[in-house]
């Protein structure tokens, strides 16, 4: 059975999507569609631009949206999945993928929530960091006994996992973490705190315009970051995209229900290849392949 999974917020690089533009008529049609959507043509910062100008929100995440969503249309027939799912950002380029919703509306709900996430970054000083080399259940007890706001934002896969929330909440678990015996717990360059109670007002924001878009029942389940399991129906698919900014990804359980329900084959359809690394570590006797 065929997954494919879609990237995240990070993957981005100059010149991405550039050949997807340059070899086929559908993808530059989409493309330029994209342009037209946001206003500005992304197209010239994703082809041409510096990492600086990639690194912006309202390009970043866009930008790695399209990459994929595109790469999945393009594939035309070849597109057969059993299951999807996407990293945080990449869950909107899965539902899009998997005809949940529209490409326009996809693109949407992703410069919304990139702008809102923005905005509530520059509210309250907020970070996450990386920890190496702990069992979950530490990290989420450390992360409880540990004065602030400091949650598990993203289980990316065994023994890695990023915990985000308040600077001195995140800085002090971090102490904590190294205490009890982590490899590494490395505060990230990152604009504020995903996946947190700190992403509250950004979540608001978005749910107002999830409520307002019309979602469907995708063609194959799609795993969610928030549940790590198959879902859909339309009405759950909206409530679970709502939590997701402030809730947790569940990226290992994700991959590993998945594999429990029969996926065999892996596919990263985008930017990078971040995913079929972690989806490997998760599980070594799956194949993995990039697109």
């Amino acid at each position: 059975m065929k997954a494919y999974v879609f990237p995240g917020q990070g993957a981005q690089f100059s010149g991405m999507g550039k050949d997807l533009y340059d070899s086929s008529e559908q993808a530059k049609a989409l493309f330029e569609k994209a342009n037209e959507v946001l206003g500005f043509r992304i197209t010239d910062i994703m082809f041409n631009g510096t990492a600086d100008e990639l690194k912006q929100t309202n390009v970043t995440q866009p930008a790695v949206f399209l990459h994929a969503v595109i790469g999945a249309i393009t594939l035309g027939a070849d597109f057969k999945p059993a299951m999807v799912a996407g990293h945080s950002l990449g869950e909107f380029s899965a539902l899009v993928a998997a005809g949940a919703m529209s490409f326009e509306d996809g693109l949407r709900l992703v410069a919304i929530r990139a702008n809102a996430m923005q905005k509530a970054c520059e509210a309250a000083p907020s970070t996450m960091a990386a920890v190496l080399g702990l069992e979950d259940e530490v990290v989420e007890r450390i992360c409880e006994e540990t004065p602030g706001v400091v949650v598990a934002a993203n289980y990316n896969c065994p023994g890695q996992l990023v915990i985000s929330g308040e600077v001195a909440a995140v800085e002090k678990a971090c102490e904590n973490l190294k205490a009890a015996g982590a490899k590494r717990a490395l505060i990230l360059p990152v604009g504020g705190a995903f996946h947190s109670p700190m992403m509250e007002p950004a979540r608001a924001e978005l749910a107002e315009a999830i409520e307002k878009t019309n979602i469907q029942n995708p063609i194959c389940p799609v795993y969610q970051n928030v549940v790590a399991k198959g879902v859909t129906e339309a009405a759950e698919i909206k409530q679970n995209l709502i939590s997701q900014l402030t809730g947790a990804v569940k990226w290992t359980q994700s991959v590993r229900q998945m594999i429990a329900d029969g996926a065999t084959h892996f596919t990263e359809i985008g930017p990078g290849a971040v995913l079929t690394g972690l989806v490997k570590k998760i599980d070594k006797e799956v194949t993995t392949e990039n697109l």
